[in-house]
């Protein structure tokens, strides 16, 4: 582990107090006048200097026509220029005293031939001026918690904890309104590597590993190219932080298409299954799997084992979360005669006490959110929990004006239940130190997904992937054990 994380050669990269900007001009078009615009839209609160021959004002920024002219070392260069001048900006970047860049620039080893050539020499200059860079051939970083988003696109997501390194930039910015919309919050930090010419994925690994605002660790892999750095920095985080990747290359056209968007050599399935086994990393099988699994692994304390039990109030979704726990090696128990017991007065004759209890329908609706949940949860056989929520404010409004409620109290009304519903929930996961997962057909437009959400409980769209991501829990669990045998035996 990195001793502090202002010691990564990330940190003025993720964290920059003030950047230079090169290739942003009055031509919105302009894929630097994109990135600096977002920059600018989302708050970001430091410094900006753009860099310009010929404009004295971008986007209402003053602007510097050379590098030398600005009135102070920027921690970060933004370049976003034509390949040709790359070369030449970063080497006046390392004259001016800048010491951290990012290379959005295509057209370096991804492209071969003179490409390559001109990749060699912006290394040298790093090399020379002791430059630590991302790219090139990247789209750029984003830090939710300074509301830095350098990249081309508006990102709306409130601060989360997944930190990410992708070697392809789409995969951090397109999953901008994926997460958003979804859990309710966008990235710690993310980081798109491109071409890897001098930071690489095992740096982002250790810095997101010190990252205090990152939970869980998202890798989108189409090469390793530094084998032992990556296994070392990923078994030294993985023993505190899980990390999840997802790896493209294992097929023939997995391959061919790696070799032309990075210019990566990848290599078969098998050998990076072993990789990532012996890192104590978690594989998934594609984009959505990733970040369901690191959104369940940032929410949900580890279970002790891999026995869990299901509520659900309909027994369709309760038999399909039960099948997909087979599949996904987590046993359901049946419950203590002492849990059937505190259920007796809970469950209505129509109802199941099997694993998954179906209710089907309780005479207190509330009680599905608490006093259930909570006689389930404390069950010594569970170690874990799958809840399926269908409950809407729609039903609680209509309830209310049933009741005679004045209409003019009924909304107020609606958003304390809610909330006060919700946050039973979140503080069962609390109290009794076990994960607890949801499901829904519903999405955050409901407010009680987005209740449920916002107070910490994962609630995931489908009962297989809820019962997937379980199945990540209990493997981090058994990953983590394994680790620390081993460090106990050396």
């Amino acid at each position: 582990m990195i001793p502090a994380i202002s010691g990564s050669p990330l940190y003025k990269i993720a964290c920059p107090e003030s950047i230079a900007f090169f290739g942003a001009s009055n031509n919105f078009s302009a894929m630097g006048s994109s990135i600096l615009n977002a920059i600018l839209t989302d708050g970001y609160e430091g410094r900006i200097f753009p860099v310009h021959p010929k404009e004295k004002k971008v986007l209402n920024l003053e602007a510097y026509s050379r590098v030398r002219d600005l009135p102070e070392v920027p921690d970060l260069a933004y370049i976003v220029l034509p390949t040709k001048i790359v070369a030449e900006t970063l080497r006046a970047c390392g004259e001016k005293g800048i010491r951290r860049a990012v290379i959005v620039t295509a057209g370096f080893n991804e492209v071969g031939g003179e490409g390559k050539v001109r990749q060699e020499e912006i290394k040298a200059i790093a090399r020379e001026y002791d430059i630590r860079f991302t790219g090139p051939n990247c789209i750029g970083v984003v830090n939710s918690h300074i509301k830095l988003n350098a990249t081309f696109l508006p990102s709306q997501g409130r601060p989360g904890f997944i930190g990410m390194a992708s070697q392809s930039g789409s995969f951090i910015t397109q999953m901008f309104d994926y997460l958003g919309t979804r859990f309710g919050q966008g990235f710690s930090t993310g980081f798109s590597l491109g071409n890897e010419a001098n930071i690489d994925i095992a740096d982002c690994i250790r810095y997101l590993g010190a990252c205090p605002d990152t939970r869980a660790i998202a890798l989108y892999i189409e090469s390793i190219r530094r084998g032992r750095a990556f296994i070392e920095a990923a078994r030294e985080v993985s023993a505190i932080k899980p990390i999840v990747a997802y790896y493209v290359g294992g097929s023939e056209t997995g391959k061919k298409a790696c070799l032309s968007h990075t210019g990566s050599l990848a290599g078969p399935d098998r050998l990076y299954d072993g990789v990532f086994k012996q890192s104590g990393i978690i594989r998934a099988q594609s984009v959505e799997e990733m970040f369901d699994f690191c959104y369940a692994l940032g929410s949900c304390p580890l279970p002790e084992g891999n026995r869990a039990v299901i509520q659900t109030h309909s027994g369709g979704p309760g038999a399909a979360a039960a099948d997909a726990c087979g599949r996904s090696g987590i046993e359901l128990p049946a419950l203590s005669p002492a849990t059937l017991k505190k259920l007796g007065s809970y469950v209505p004759h129509t109802g199941s006490v099997n694993n998954p209890v179906d209710l089907t329908y309780t005479k207190n609706p509330l009680d599905f959110f608490h006093a259930i949940p909570k006689i389930l949860l404390e069950d010594e056989g569970a170690d874990s929990m799958l809840v399926y929520f269908l409950a809407s404010a729609a039903m609680i409004h209509r309830a209310l004006s049933g009741m005679g409620v004045p209409k003019a109290e009924i909304d107020a009304q609606v958003n304390k239940i809610v909330d006060e519903q919700c946050g039973s929930v979140a503080a069962l996961m609390t109290s009794c130190n076990k994960p607890l997962l949801g499901f829904s057909f519903l999405t955050r437009e409901n407010p009680f997904i987005a209740g449920l959400q916002d107070k910490g409980v994962p609630v995931l769209p489908s009962p297989e992937r809820a019962a997937r991501a379980l199945g990540a829990l209990v493997e981090y669990r058994r990953l983590k054990e394994k680790l620390a045998r081993s460090v106990r035996t050396k």
